[in-house]
Formats: C-alpha cells, structure tokens, sequence
C-alpha cells in the first residue's frame, strides 16, 4: 500500500502534527480517531486493511490524523474554558490547515485542480468530531461515517456550556439551526451515514436524539441502528465500513 508521513508546525496549535497517508489516487478522507488517538491508529488498528480494496483501487486517499482530546475533551480537571478553546484551535488546525493540505496532494495525485469535497470519518469520539466537523463545515466536507459516536459536549464538559462549548455540540447547535437555514439543503446535496450499535458499551440515545433533530430539520441522513449483538468495539466498526462505504462511494 503506497503510504506518505508528513510532519508540520502548526500556527494554530503552536506544536508539530503529524499525518499519514494511504493510497494513490482518488477522493479524500479525513480519518479522525478514537479519543486521544494518533495519527497511526488506522494503521494499528487494521482500520486501513478494511479500506484496502478501495485504496488499491485508487478510489479514496486516507489522511490519518492526531487528536488533542487528552488537552480537551478528555481533560476532565482542566478549565474548560481553555480546554473549549484548545478544542476550536484543533477545529481551525483541521479546517484551514489539513483540509487545504489534503486537497492540494489529491489533485496533484489525480490530475485534477479545484476544491473536492472530503469525506470525514470516525469511530467512538472520532464519530463525534467527525459529524461536528460534517454539520459545521459543509463547505468542505460531503461525505460523512460516523460510528458509535456521541453528539453532545455534555460527554466531554460535563455540562459546562460557553458559545464555544454550544458550537461543538451538534444537538444543540442543529437543534436551534432554523428550518430555512441555507446548510440544510447544502447538507442534502451530500450523503452522510451516522451508525449506533444497541449491544455493549454502545450509547444509542445520543444517537436517536440526533436523528429526530436530523428528521425535525428536514436533513437527509441515513441514520442505521444495529442490533443487540453489535457492540463499540472495531471487529463491529470493520463490518460497518464494509457496509457503508461502497454507498458513501457511489
């Protein structure tokens, strides 16, 4: 599998960030992982062995990136104030730096120029980034599979609440997005899978809120509960990428 690192210095963050990515040639994915995960997770956790068929084929080039969860969201005695700000700063890292870099090797991969659209995908709180980053910036992200995730700040601020804190939380900031806001038919034009579990260590609730926020709004997301077998682990996550991606694809 052709595979490239990358290492920079981000302005935004004020440290190095490192990527990595897989594949030859066609469209971009952004691969968020699991909470406090590192830029080599899909790698470690055979995530890119799933996706080998489509990497192989040249239909996607996957982008593996670090978190920041251990200074935000998973930083419970930190002052979350500064764990909020450190969290948009990740934001902005992602939309004004990686998004530009991902799109830049694209083209220069497939001959192509302009601005394509990236998929962003994650598991657990990847899942939770991921359609954050899908519900926020539908400017740059038109594909969207999010796995077991949760969609609400509360998980990783306890209840705390500043506007930063309500413009991550995608139950909140959807829940009062109004009916003719300009994104919801921009969200329409692209697909989106967000998928749950009902069997161990799963959180579906969080999920089912969504979705009625989701079917409220009038936003068309294949939203797909599994059964009471399907746990939050990756053995499940595998077989859902298997499922889900050739739809995202078509």
């Amino acid at each position: 599998m052709d595979t490239q690192y990358f290492k920079w210095y981000s302005p935004h963050l004020n440290r190095d960030m490192e990527i990595k990515v897989y594949g030859w040639g066609g469209r971009p994915v952004l691969f968020i992982p699991c909470q406090d995960g590192r830029f080599f997770d899909f790698e470690n956790f055979h995530m890119a062995d799933v996706w080998a068929r489509w990497i192989y084929e040249g239909q996607v080039m996957v982008f593996s990136i670090d978190t920041m969860d251990k200074e935000t969201w998973s930083n419970k005695n930190g002052d979350p104030r500064w764990r909020a700000e450190r969290h948009e700063q990740w934001m902005n890292y992602i939309t004004d730096e990686v998004v530009p870099f991902m799109r830049d090797v694209v083209n220069r991969h497939n001959g192509w120029t302009g601005y394509p659209g990236v998929m962003v995908f994650g598991c657990s709180l990847g899942a939770t980034h991921a359609v954050n980053l899908f519900y926020r910036r539908p400017d740059l992200f038109d594909r969207l599979l999010a796995l077991s995730g949760i969609y609400t700040a509360e998980y990783g601020f306890d209840g705390y609440m500043d506007d930063i804190v309500y413009n991550n939380s995608p139950v909140h900031y959807l829940a009062n997005m109004p009916n003719d806001h300009p994104y919801i038919p921009l969200y329409n034009l692209k697909k989106s899978v967000i998928c749950v579990g009902l069997g161990p260590w799963e959180v579906p609730d969080s999920t089912r809120q969504l979705h009625g926020i989701l079917q409220a709004k009038g936003i068309n997301t294949w939203v797909d509960y599994w059964g009471f077998d399907c746990s939050h682990d990756w053995y499940w996550w595998y077989r859902q990428v298997e499922y889900f991606v050739p739809y995202l694809l078509s």
